[in-house]
């Protein structure tokens, strides 16, 4: 039995794995024309360092898919028509203070300090692509597949205060989302969770 994610198509975009032929698309997306996005990067790393990124998301791919591990990791978004790419997304394993978040934590209860794992999504989309709605459409996908096939009980988002692009993505999956009221970390600041139904 595989637990390799299929490709997935929507109406308009097609979510695959990445390949080394991609790099130079990653680079420009994450280095270049995000870089001030990326929350947490020192500056733009150089293009071995996102060399060496994509071959250990490559080399992810089978190694989950062969000890029959869930398919973590980043997939390219491109366009279904045309095979341009537009950005990324991925199920990302997640260890935080997510209980800083009151939805997230037993009721009644306050934060402990001590961390919890949860599945994470993430997307991103170029900026000549964005407003287009394609990175709901391949985070819908991405949520359909944890949920459904992966049968994941919970799937969280996170992003900053400042995000309203991302806050609106969680928005129309349908996400439940709140603030962290706590200052830190900045990469925790607001959290949306979209729990399986039933």
């Amino acid at each position: 039995m595989s637990r390799a994610m299929p490709e997935l198509r929507t109406e308009r975009l097609l979510i695959r794995p990445f390949v080394r032929e991609d790099l130079d698309a990653v680079f420009r997306l994450f280095d270049v024309e995000l870089a001030d996005a990326n929350m947490g990067n020192e500056g733009p790393q150089r293009r071995e360092g996102r060399k060496a990124w994509l071959e250990w998301t490559l080399l992810g791919y089978d190694q989950q898919a062969h000890l029959l591990q869930p398919p973590y990791g980043d997939r390219a978004i491109v366009l279904a028509d045309t095979g341009a790419f537009v950005g990324a997304c991925g199920l990302v394993a997640c260890l935080d203070e997510f209980d800083r978040i009151p939805g997230l934590r037993p009721a009644g209860t306050l934060p402990t300090g001590r961390a919890s794992a949860e599945v994470g999504l993430d997307y991103a989309i170029s900026p000549a692509h964005q407003g287009r709605g394609y990175a709901s459409e391949a985070a819908q996908a991405l949520v359909d597949y944890a949920l459904g096939e992966l049968r994941l009980t919970r799937i969280i988002a996170t992003t900053s205060r400042d995000n309203a692009a991302s806050i609106g993505v969680m928005r129309n999956l349908g996400m439940r989302i709140e603030e962290n009221p706590f200052p830190e970390p900045p990469w925790l600041q607001v959290v949306g969770w979209l729990a399986a139904p039933g």
